[in-house]
């Protein structure tokens, strides 16, 4: 049988100034581990710090745009454009222009804050 979410939990987020992380399906909200899906909304200014996940992350703008920075430079990502991060790549995202981000953000496997290996600032 099909499962209805009929709401989304809101996650505490690493960063600052503090981002809007809304969970439709992962291991807070449906206690699914396969897969997340979460609603973000960074505000100018945010960024988070360093990591490098066990897991692949897809990453679709829908307002404004994404800087992601890795190993190899620096590039942003602006509405109707989408990122891939795959497992073991260092990865860093913020969102330095004045109108901040909306993005869905996709985990595979889901999220977890034990996978995600944040560095400290």
């Amino acid at each position: 049988m099909p499962r209805h979410i009929t709401q989304p939990t809101r996650v505490e987020a690493a960063g600052t100034p503090p981002k809007l992380i809304d969970e439709y399906i992962g291991r807070v909200n449906s206690q699914t581990d396969s897969i997340s899906v979460a609603h973000m909304r960074s505000p100018a200014g945010w960024s988070e710090p360093r990591q490098r996940p066990e897991f692949s992350e897809f990453t679709i703008v829908i307002r404004g745009a994404l800087r992601v920075e890795y190993d190899g430079g620096v590039f942003d990502v602006a509405a109707g454009q989408a990122v891939i991060a795959n497992p073991g790549e260092w990865v860093r995202y913020s969102t330095p222009s004045a109108e901040g981000a909306e993005y869905i953000a996709v985990c595979l496997p889901a999220f977890s804050p034990s996978t995600v290996h944040r560095e400290p600032d």
